[in-house]
């Protein structure tokens, strides 16, 4: 599909006009500069042609983050590969210096220009139009990206520019790659994240460093392995929510946290060589409490105990993350080094035997004599407050039709009353269902209901349908 970049200098609404163009919240917007610094890529959903727009970092201003370089490398990498830029200046401000540096930049693009004037909410800041005309791209648009003014305008510049790019009748457009499995990378700040994304993607497209919080926006990243395609969502790290201190690094948790709910499948990126802490369980808890399928990845081996024999160094850390992480025993794990490339290709190869065992869930009648031989092994105990034992009468299995790719089962358990079944028996009956029937890397989700013994057929594993 054709690709529309929008560049600019930091702080002008390119975000803003980002989302806007995609029709829904991708990148974070906010006041400070500088808060984009991957580039971002989404379908457009609001015009009539079929399009790519990629949003990328403020350029030409100089910022004391430490990423300008690589933030222009990618901008640069944006403007080379559009098929249409757009060049997005604040209204507010007037023509500014860095503007007419940039502009010269754009004008040597082999991509058309399209001049953008933001922050345009009331007529009053039409007076300063008249001074980006200087920039020599035209009289450019008036919009505010915030509110929407003369948006349709713009929308009809850009299709103007698409219509030719796009298939003529008759003929098949080009299908835009599918999604496949999505998969999120997700763990605590400098887990080694952004350099996993790039080592499977063999392409150094997101940033690295070994500044916390390098990451900001959940950047979705197009593969294909094996031909099949996935996407990976490359996250911002997780800290405590008491060490969130600026309200940047607030929403960037909240686009992680969408992010792992709105994934097939997340990969726990673990940092071998500081061991698993309290943050990393953190989050482990988050996957289990989303019910998320997942892959525990121990990145950074080479830096594990380096010396020691290679087999010695892979069972201490396996022992480690069965005794840290036990709660999430159902995720397997690949041990690897995304610095050093080593084993990276596993993730994707588990990722698929994730995918494939997941479409094995147990029927209703398998369900059913799993549970019953469960029960006559290991009877559940009486309750010491309500004096009553846990009957359970019969299971079904329901599906969640919202990731058919990696399908979470939900296994429905009628009982005599649904406060009997405790913790440590719910766990019980999970560890027996694994042992009866493997499935890693998918969640084992019990949903018990209560039900009068007398709406049931005689039999304590009736398999009629409620």
């Amino acid at each position: 599909m054709p690709t529309v970049a929008i560049v600019g200098r930091p702080n002008v609404g390119k975000s803003a006009l980002f989302n806007r163009l995609v029709g829904r919240k991708i990148a974070i917007v906010h006041d400070q500069a500088g808060i984009t610094r991957d580039r971002l890529s989404a379908p457009g959903k609001v015009m009539k042609f079929p399009c790519e727009i990629v949003d990328t970092g403020g350029i030409g201003a100089t910022l004391d983050d430490g990423f300008a370089e690589q933030v222009a490398f990618e901008v640069d990498i944006a403007i080379a590969t559009a098929d249409l830029i757009l060049f997005v200046v604040d209204a507010h401000d007037g023509l500014t210096a860095i503007d007419a540096a940039l502009s010269q930049k754009l004008r040597k693009a082999k991509a058309p220009v399209l001049l953008v004037m933001n922050k345009v909410d009331h007529d009053k800041h039409e007076a300063a139009f008249s001074e980006f005309t200087k920039l020599g791209l035209g009289n450019g648009i008036a919009v505010s990206a915030e509110h929407g003014r003369n948006f349709g305008e713009l929308v009809d510049a850009i299709d103007a520019v698409l219509e030719p790019l796009s298939p003529a009748e008759g003929e098949t457009p080009e299908m835009r790659q599918p999604d496949g499995i999505r998969i999120a990378i997700v763990g605590k700040p400098n887990a080694g994240k952004s350099s996993l994304a790039n080592a499977i993607l063999q392409d150094q497209r997101t940033i690295v460093s070994d500044i916390a919080g390098t990451t900001r926006d959940a950047v979705d990243l197009p593969c294909k392995f094996k031909n099949e395609h996935f996407t990976l969502i490359d996250t911002a790290g997780l800290r405590p929510r008491a060490k969130r201190d600026t309200s940047v690094e607030v929403f960037s948790a909240m686009r992680t946290e969408k992010a792992i709910r709105r994934a097939d499948l997340t990969l726990l990126v673990i940092d071998l060589a500081s061991g698993i802490t309290a943050q990393d369980r953190k989050i482990a808890q988050l996957i289990l409490e989303e019910n998320k399928p997942c892959l525990i990845v121990l990145n950074k081996f080479d830096l594990y105990h380096p010396g020691a024999k290679k087999k010695a160094r892979i069972e201490e850390a396996t022992e480690h993350v069965k005794r840290e992480l036990f709660f999430l025993d159902y995720a397997p794990f690949a041990i690897v080094s995304a610095k050093e490339n080593d084993s990276v290709d596993m993730i994707l190869k588990e990722v698929i035997k994730i995918r494939n065992q997941s479409q094995k869930h147990p029927t209703t009648g398998v369900l059913n004599r799993i549970l019953q031989k469960a029960i006559e092994k290991n009877p559940p105990p009486i309750d010491s407050k309500l004096k009553r034992r846990m009957k359970l009468y019969y299971g079904t299995v329901a599906l969640d039709k919202t990731s058919e790719l990696i399908p979470v089962p939900t296994y429905i358990l009628f009982v005599n009353d649904k406060h009997l079944l405790s913790q440590s028996y719910g766990q019980y009956l999970r560890n027996q269902m694994r042992e009866s029937h493997p499935a890693p890397g998918i969640p084992i989700v019990f949903s018990p209901r209560s039900r009068e013994r007398r709406d049931l057929t005689p039999g304590t594993f009736s398999q009629k349908s409620h």
